[in-house]
């Protein structure tokens, strides 16, 4: 199978920015936090296509098209998924090779998703922990009270709690099934010298760092000790999943807030982020510790371009960090800095004043970078020309690094106004240091370059020989295996029809031996249950892939994304019915008449939102499976989706008849029990091969155990024929 590997696809996604993608096709005006514009998908004369920059998604309120940059461009320019990466990666001058997937990279592709997995469980684990056991409540907790946390923050960044107990973790994810590699791969957990496994976090507070996709992909831990010899905080190391020089501490909570007031703050720890957000300024990022890289400016600049740089009163900090200036104005990034009073920072200053002093405390104290680094820098230098001298070269090198040439004219103008020094010889220095840069970025290609030639042809060790399948050798799969793949192939594809295009709405109540109702079942949960009941495997393997595919999407927690989606639709119904309430007490002549219709348009909005979520709940699988990246779930679920047939109109017109949606529970039973049916009706053809083998063969034993099981099918067949009557003898017609 051709593939662009994980890493390449990775750097693609996070290149591509949504505004910028779209922006090439459609003429988008900024509207409050994101971007509207005419649809590109139908004809229309007011914009209803909105685009979201935090969320990274483009939606058309009319036709309802969109999605992420991949799939708007699917949609727009007919392009496959791997047409539309090439897209993207020419747009963003990356390079791809296409080749074919090795079984090294399969795995590593497995490894990936279950290190996510588990790291997904460890994060609940602790959140339990913290939450519901002794150890968790009475100092964890206690701890994270006492620094004045509330639960919603506290809920918000998923904090935790690692038990002091050694293999505390470890022994719970072992038992649910998860391995110990992955454990350890992800580093929750290492291997002592003695060859016992331990718990990496034990008696630790715990920070989760999420992706900017809200993945977990690694954790911090504050430890809850008071000893100098235990570090007081400890991180996950780097792994396949986690690289900490391209992940920000909070980025996922604070995207969208970066979008909306178009600023991003920069602070240094866990704590300073959540007690900004815990203040009501949600703008807010940490490094998480280490020095800022470019992979983090990058992200950064992703959201805005604008960033606030926050330090306390630590000169010595201050100075070590300066680099990190540098690595934004090189990025394009315009930066402002606010120092905290001394013994102040982030956390502390939060804490003991209200939203609006903190607000009101970044907007009089932000500095530009020149004024900033120019008082940190000629501190003690008045006497010492040499120290000055080196301190406004200092300055002049991080002028240098802006990239666009107005801004950099800017800051050496306020430079040499400030420092008292001829704009001119400035100028010169700028010239000079873009120059060595060019240089520098010259040689460096070139030896990375030689190296890269170097490795090609020291590398040519062949493959190793595989041996080679005669085209003679007999297919592994004998006649009775395909004979049933077709034979059950329109039962299975009527099953997944259901799936794709109503996956997640609701069909029953389960019910216990009581008869009191337990919980409420989606149509992928009753068809999974009842297949497993019977150990029922899709027997096609296109379809077992889309099936796998659902289930594994179905079994997720879908709760915050329908939240969100209550939430747009709700803002949504509510402007429309205040712009029709508005206009209907303004005409209103008759208050009694007027409150009467005004009580009937609430209540077609609530019927609306329910309507409307439900129907895109429901609908969820199908949609999210049209972009997956394998080609046949997406062709086969875009098929499933697709109507080739309408009911016309002269039907409907006096009684609507139910539609399929309506008739779920009587439908999806009938498909799964259609296909039960099918796998008895091929049992009973295979064991009358086998009588009729035996009697020939005179194994009498053998013929007696068949006919007996033969007779148990037939019991069987009889006891679904009551359910589904002469339906039976229909086959469903493929679509």
């Amino acid at each position: 199978m051709q593939r662009i590997d994980r890493e390449t696809v990775q750097r693609i996604l996070d290149a591509a920015d949504i505004v910028e993608v779209v922006s090439d096709f459609v003429h988008l005006k900024r509207r409050g936090a994101n971007y509207i514009g005419l649809c590109p998908f139908h004809n229309e004369r007011t914009p209803s296509f909105s685009v979201s920059k935090s969320k990274g998604i483009c939606k058309c309120f009319s036709c309802g098209k969109g999605g992420s940059p991949i799939n708007f461009l699917m949609e727009l320019e007919q392009l496959s998924y791997y047409e539309a990466l090439k897209y993207l990666a020419k747009k963003y001058n990356i390079e791809i090779k296409e080749r074919e997937l090795s079984e090294a990279e399969r795995q590593a592709e497995n490894d990936r998703e279950s290190m996510l997995a588990v790291n997904d469980f460890a994060m609940q684990h602790f959140e339990h922990n913290l939450r519901d056991t002794d150890d968790g409540r009475n100092i964890a907790l206690a701890y994270l009270r006492e620094r004045g946390l509330s639960q919603a923050m506290i809920d918000r960044f998923h904090l935790g709690y690692s038990a002091e107990k050694r293999d505390d973790l470890y022994s719970t994810a072992i038992s649910k099934g998860f391995t110990e590699k992955y454990l350890v791969d992800t580093g929750l957990c290492y291997r002592t010298d003695r060859g016992t496994v331990t718990d990496r976090f034990r008696g630790r507070v715990i920070f989760p760092v999420l992706s900017v996709s809200g993945k977990v992909v690694a954790f911090g831990g504050r430890t809850m000790r008071t000893s100098k010899d235990v570090a007081k905080y400890v991180n996950s190391p780097e792994s396949i999943i986690y690289s900490k020089s391209r992940e920000l501490y909070g980025l996922y909570q604070a995207k969208q807030s970066i979008v909306r007031n178009d600023r991003c703050i920069l602070v240094e720890g866990y704590m300073d982020v959540i007690s900004m957000h815990q203040s009501g300024v949600e703008n807010v990022v940490a490094s998480s510790g280490t020095s800022l890289t470019e992979g983090q400016i990058r992200l950064i600049h992703r959201f805005t371009e604008n960033v606030t740089v926050i330090y306390d009163s630590d000169a010595a900090g201050i100075k070590a960090s300066l680099r990190g200036i540098d690595l934004l104005l090189a990025e394009g990034l315009n930066v402002r800095v606010v120092l905290f009073p001394e013994g102040e920072d982030p956390d502390s200053y939060a804490r003991s004043h209200s939203s609006a002093e903190l607000e009101q405390y970044l907007a009089d104290n932000e500095q530009d970078f020149i004024s900033f680094k120019t008082d940190i820098l000629l501190q003690g230098t008045s006497s010492d020309p040499i120290q000055k001298a080196k301190a406004i070269q200092s300055i002049v090198r991080s002028i240098s690094v802006i990239p666009d040439q107005i801004t950099r004219n800017v800051y050496l103008s306020e430079c040499a106004r400030k420092l008292s020094i001829s704009e001119k010889v400035l100028v010169l220095q700028v010239q000079k240091n873009i120059a060595e840069n060019l240089e520098k970025q010259a040689n460096d290609q070139k030896r990375h370059q030689g190296e890269a030639d170097i490795a090609d042809l020291v590398d040519t060790t062949p493959d190793t020989p595989t041996t080679a399948t005669p085209a003679t050798a007999p297919r592994p799969e004998a006649d009775g295996v395909a004979f049933r793949m077709e034979y059950l192939r329109p039962y299975e594809e009527e099953l997944l029809r259901y799936i794709v295009k109503y996956g997640l709405a609701y069909l029953c109540d389960y019910a216990d031996a009581s008869g009191n109702i337990t919980s409420r079942i989606n149509v992928t949960q009753y068809i999974l249950e009842e297949l497993a009941d019977d150990e029922i495997t899709i027997a096609n393997p296109d379809y077992r892939l889309l099936f796998d595919a659902a289930v594994a999407m179905a079994s997720a927690d879908h709760s915050q994304r329908v939240d969100a989606e209550r939430t747009r639709l709700r803002g949504i119904i509510d402007t429309r019915l205040a712009d029709d309430l508005a206009m209907l007490r303004a005409e209103a002549t008759d208050i009694a008449a007027a409150e009467r219709r005004e009580s009937e348009l609430r209540q077609q909005a609530e019927q609306e939102l329910d309507t409307r979520l439900d129907d895109y709940q429901a609908g969820y699988l199908g949609h999210t499976l049209m972009s997956d990246p394998d080609a046949t779930i997406r062709r086969l679920s875009t098929d499933f989706l697709t109507t080739r047939h309408q009911l016309s109109k002269v039907h409907t017109k006096y009684s609507p008849l139910p539609t399929e949606r309506d008739r779920l529970p009587e439908l999806v039973p009938l498909a799964v029990y259609n296909l039960k049916n099918a796998i008895v009706e091929l049992r009973i053809r295979q064991l009358k091969e086998k009588i009729q083998q035996a009697w020939e063969n005179g194994d009498h034993e053998a013929y007696k155990e068949y006919f007996v099981n033969l007779q148990q099918l037939n019991q069987l067949k009889r006891e679904l024929c009551k359910y589904l009557g002469e339906r039976i003898l229909t086959r469903p017609q493929r679509r």
